[in-house]
């Protein structure tokens, strides 16, 4: 299960630490300040349960009203690193909030039947959107908060 304190809906993977210098994620973080100051905190629901092989996901919605958010961070990305960053492997973004990731292979079957297609709706505001460097897998949490945007500020 992920811990509580690290729920959260991965917007855009702009590229490796690496590559990346601190001075330009300041930069982001401004580009992306100036993007969402006029944009109010956006309720979604989470409610229908996502499955992929190595997850269980609860899909956030309405899309349309995250999207700029995703915006923003894009343009952030494009006007300091000269590329927009990466969404997904497909480029099709479906925000989700994964709440258990697979520790093993095993059937999928048992687990779908045991959960379902949906739980009681929940509506969540999403507030802002943090720059964080990931140290290693997803998995370990070893993650770096560099900068967080509040939405409307």
């Amino acid at each position: 299960m992920t811990p509580p304190e690290w729920l959260h809906m991965t917007t855009l993977v702009a590229g490796s630490a690496e590559e990346i210098s601190r001075d330009q994620m300041s930069q982001m973080l401004s580009v992306a300040q100036e993007a969402l100051a006029r944009m109010s905190p956006i309720p979604v629901t989470l409610s229908k349960i996502l499955y992929h092989p190595e997850a269980v996901m609860l899909a956030a919605r309405p899309v349309s009203a995250l999207t700029p958010v995703l915006a923003a961070a894009q343009e952030a990305t494009l006007k300091v690193t000269g590329h927009a960053g990466v969404v997904n492997e497909s480029q099709t973004w479906t925000p989700h909030v994964t709440v258990s990731y697979s520790t093993a292979a095993q059937a999928a079957g048992p687990i779908i039947a045991a959960l379902g297609n949906a739980i009681p709706e929940h509506t969540v505001l999403i507030d802002s959107l943090t720059l964080v460097i990931q140290w290693g897998a997803e998995r370990l949490w070893n993650w770096e908060a560099v900068g967080t945007v509040a939405l409307g500020s």
